[in-house]
């Protein structure tokens, strides 16, 4: 059987929940232009877990910023879940964010005037969800944290207020996964109980995770590494 020429057939869905493409970073400074990023390209399909690695200064946060369209590029283009960011306003790149992404950070970012139970709900509730509280008590028994539901972060230890920061990221099951070295602020043990259910949450709910992180032992465990160095991608 032949196909006609003439009818348009539906595109394929790209694999690919990020495509970066040449994407460079230029900021002017008195005396000299300061490249962060030069021509740095990739894709991530989705459900990968991907570590950006690299020494201080090389540009990793400065990448996940722009990915994350928390800033804006020079010159190059990022697509998230199919979307040209340079396409959409800062209203529109919130609005993506909401819909698709999840964050971790090193400094944990609760709001001290929450409770661990009401900092979880709080991204479900902007979103307009009727079972923000169900949802959110479910994730933090999963972490732990069933019994330190009404606690503010400052009655929490800084791995429990990491846990209440993966339970915020994932109880609305982003399609992906921002972390910027989640475990910078904890020491060893905490650190490595956290990166167990970091892992153990993604592997479950199949986010696609882009972490940032200059542990090289954190880095081995994802399924590919992004190297930078003096903002180009060398591995």
């Amino acid at each position: 059987m032949s196909i006609d020429p003439s009818i348009e057939l539906p595109k394929a869905k790209t694999a690919n929940v990020l495509e970066v493409s040449r994407l460079s970073k230029r900021v002017a400074l008195p005396d000299r232009v300061l490249t962060i990023l030069d021509a740095v390209s990739f894709s991530i399909p989705r459900g990968e877990t991907v570590a950006i690695v690299g020494a201080s200064g090389s540009g990793k946060s400065t990448l996940l910023s722009l990915m994350a369209g928390l800033d804006t590029p020079t010159e190059g283009e990022v697509r998230l879940a199919g979307q040209a960011l340079s396409s959409l306003d800062e209203d529109g790149r919130a609005r993506l964010r909401g819909e698709h992404v999840g964050f971790v950070f090193q400094s944990f970012q609760l709001l001290p005037s929450l409770t661990a139970l009401e900092n979880v709900m709080l991204p479900m509730e902007l979103a307009g969800a009727d079972d923000a509280e169900p949802r959110a008590r479910d994730i933090l028994g999963r972490v732990g944290l069933g019994e330190r539901l009404g606690h503010y972060p400052r009655q929490l230890s800084g791995g429990e207020q990491q846990r209440v920061a993966l339970a915020r990221a994932f109880v609305a099951r982003p399609g992906v996964l921002f972390a910027d070295e989640p475990t910078g602020n904890l020491d060893t043990a905490t650190g490595n109980a956290v990166v167990e259910l970091l892992f153990g949450l993604n592997r479950e709910i199949g986010t696609t995770l882009v972490l940032v992180t200059h542990d090289e032992r954190l880095a081995a465990r994802c399924d590919r590494r992004i190297r930078l160095a003096g903002g180009k991608m060398v591995e």
